[in-house]
């Protein structure tokens, strides 16, 4: 069992041009500065000062890894082998995330952390049987290293121990690539490497169909400000993109690539999960953050790659369910650069 005294706090990864702040508490990145093009280091990550705004709930997923499940379950409900569970409706009619008190919102025990090199921290977490109502002990581990003066890489892995389980784990970090408090990302650019989404319906839950992005304002498969067709979307993108056309480099396919125009920072995301939520923070409003910050709508971006949401519910998307003894494993990476 885990030490039932931990207690949440910071550890840094510093390699000498990127440095990133962590926390045990919900394995969250609290900040993460590089250089921009005039050699001016910026914080690109939406969070807060101290731990405890983290710790009082007050963050919308800043920066931390959500599971058991990420993403929307539908009516909190899903069958496995014949057993009916319920989860917690914690964003009705719907489970969101993992429930109440999620990953995100556990203190996980850090097992290595290494300053030197290339440095790098493991979190470990246990999740009992029964956990916000999902069946089986899982066993957690997510490890950040800086890979190389530019790039972080996160991987994550979890083993069911003892019953089938549905796992999808994602990264909820809100990115702006000008500085956390430079306002909104509307003017970043973005491109897709996506030929469909997955539609959803007035409660924002696939409704199953997998439809093409060609001719639609979800066509990010070139280049394309996020602002242009916004407006068409409703309060803004919040959908699950079918990451089918990238190209592979060690395992891991390309799914985002992200440019701020006024500090020309790139970050390119590659990851062997099957899905991206690309979110563009809408509902964040009026939130007080780092230096006096306050974050308003669009003030960040989100690229949670993921097992596509309400999978356990639609047996037509990739399945989500780990059997005991299997692992899952599900790695991204973050590729910065100047451009």
């Amino acid at each position: 069992m885990a030490d039932q005294n931990q207690k949440p706090e910071i550890f840094e990864l510093n390699n000498g041009t990127m440095s990133v702040s962590i926390t045990n508490f919900g394995c969250t990145i609290t900040s993460l500065s590089l250089p921009g093009k005039d050699g001016k280091l910026a914080d690109v990550v939406l969070g807060f000062d101290s731990l405890e705004p983290y710790l009082k709930g007050a963050a919308p997923y800043f920066g931390c890894i959500v599971g058991r499940v990420a993403n929307r379950i539908k009516n909190g409900k899903f069958t496995l082998n014949g057993v009916e569970y319920s989860l917690p409706i914690n964003k009705p009619p719907n489970s969101l995330h993992g429930g109440h008190k999620g990953y995100d919102k556990q203190i996980w025990q850090v097992t290595d952390y290494k300053k030197d090199g290339n440095p790098s921290i493991t979190f470990k977490y246990h999740s009992r049987d029964g956990e916000e109502g999902y069946p089986g002990d899982v066993s957690l581990t997510a490890t950040y290293t800086l890979t190389s003066s530019t790039t972080m890489r996160l991987d994550m892995e979890a083993v069911s121990e003892n019953k089938p389980t549905p796992i999808n784990l994602a990264q909820h970090t809100y990115w702006n690539l000008a500085g956390h408090n430079s306002g909104n990302v509307l003017d970043h650019f973005i491109q897709i490497w996506a030929n469909h989404i997955t539609p959803v319906d007035e409660n924002t839950i696939p409704t199953g169909e997998i439809l093409p992005v060609k001719g639609t304002p979800f066509d990010f498969t070139t280049e394309k400000k996020i602002g242009k067709d916004i407006k068409e979307v409703g309060l803004g993108y919040d959908h699950n993109y079918v990451l089918d056309c990238g190209d592979e480099k060690s395992g891991l396919k390309h799914a985002a690539k992200v440019r701020d125009p006024l500090s020309s920072r790139v970050l390119n995301l590659w990851t062997n999960a099957p899905g991206m939520q690309f979110y563009t923070a809408n509902y964040v409003s009026g939130i007080n953050g780092k230096g006096g910050a306050v974050y308003d709508k669009h003030a960040g971006l989100c690229l949670e790659t993921q097992g596509f949401p309400n999978a356990i519910n639609q047996p037509n998307f990739p399945s989500v369910v780990v059997q005991p003894g299997e692992k899952y494993k599900h790695s991204m990476l973050f590729e910065f650069s100047i451009e």
